[in-house]
């Protein structure tokens, strides 16, 4: 009896030493979608604060691969801020619903209204007024693309009488340029394929934006050029609605990793972006 006893009392030991020895499972989401090195608490109002609906919602606009690029043969989507809002999900252990906007001052407005959680672009002074923006990620050059035959072939030689030169309709090269201007006059225009489409019809001489959008709306416009000059830099970078205190952790240390890691390196090369700034 004594022996039995002694043989059962072993054996619940070791029952217990093998519980214990065997990995736990994660309690919770936010255990096992955590690799930025933030506490729980942290993680979890991150999480909240980012994406209150519990999806997060990206805004793109097509035309730039800054944003959301397709390639026509293949169908492929790509882009920074696709790309980003994509990894950003993963990392917050939530899904991604990707909303779609015809040029980037809609998204400003829609990330105003909560009704976007994130996107990526240029990080000017207006706009940081509106919304709240990461450390720059990355920075292009401001340029312009021109017809053939065009008798501009650099910034200085635009501002003349008669000349029609388009931006994208609310961004921030329609602000700088309005103001740089004192002949030339700046044409609104509310989509990149409209803008393609006023240039073949010759009713642009020129339009002005980003060299990584320029470049892609080169390759749909035969014997037009980029010009090889430039006239300023965009600071491109993360933007979310103000106020986030409780995801600013999260943010900074996400943008730390995709950068340090080569992540938004390959992004850009994935969506073909061009146009990134020289040194001086």
């Amino acid at each position: 009896m004594f022996t039995c006893l002694r043989v059962a009392s072993l054996l619940w030991a070791l029952c217990l030493t093998a519980c214990a020895l065997a990995p736990a499972a994660p309690t919770s989401p936010t255990a096992s979608a955590n690799p930025l090195a933030l506490s729980a608490g942290q993680f979890a109002q991150a999480r909240q604060a980012l994406a209150p609906s519990g999806t997060l919602r990206v805004g793109v606009y097509p035309g730039s691969p800054t944003s959301l690029v397709i390639n026509p043969q293949t169908g492929e989507r790509a882009g920074v801020a696709l790309s980003l809002g994509q990894s950003m999900g993963q990392q917050l252990g939530v899904p991604v619903q990707v909303v779609e906007f015809a040029r980037v001052a809609e998204i400003i407005a829609a990330i105003q209204r909560g009704d976007v959680d994130m996107t990526f672009t240029n990080a000017s002074p207006a706009r940081a007024r509106d919304v709240d923006f990461t450390r720059t990620l990355v920075q292009l050059e401001l340029g312009l693309l021109l017809p053939p035959q065009s008798k501009v072939t650099h910034f200085a030689q635009v501002d003349q009488e008669g000349l029609r030169v388009g931006v994208s309709q609310g961004s921030s090269s329609q602000g700088v340029l309005t103001q740089q201007f004192k002949q030339a006059k700046v044409v609104p225009v509310a989509s990149l394929e409209l803008a393609q489409q006023m240039l073949q019809n010759k009713q642009l001489d020129a339009f002005a934006t980003n060299k990584g959008i320029l470049f892609e709306m080169r390759e749909k416009l035969p014997g037009f050029t980029v010009s090889d000059d430039r006239w300023g830099l965009e600071n491109l970078a993360i933007a979310v609605p103000k106020g986030l205190a409780a995801g600013q952790a999260f943010l900074a240390a996400f943008a730390d990793q995709v950068t340090r890691t080569g992540q938004l390196a390959e992004m850009a090369q994935r969506a073909g972006l061009r146009g990134l700034a020289k040194a001086d």
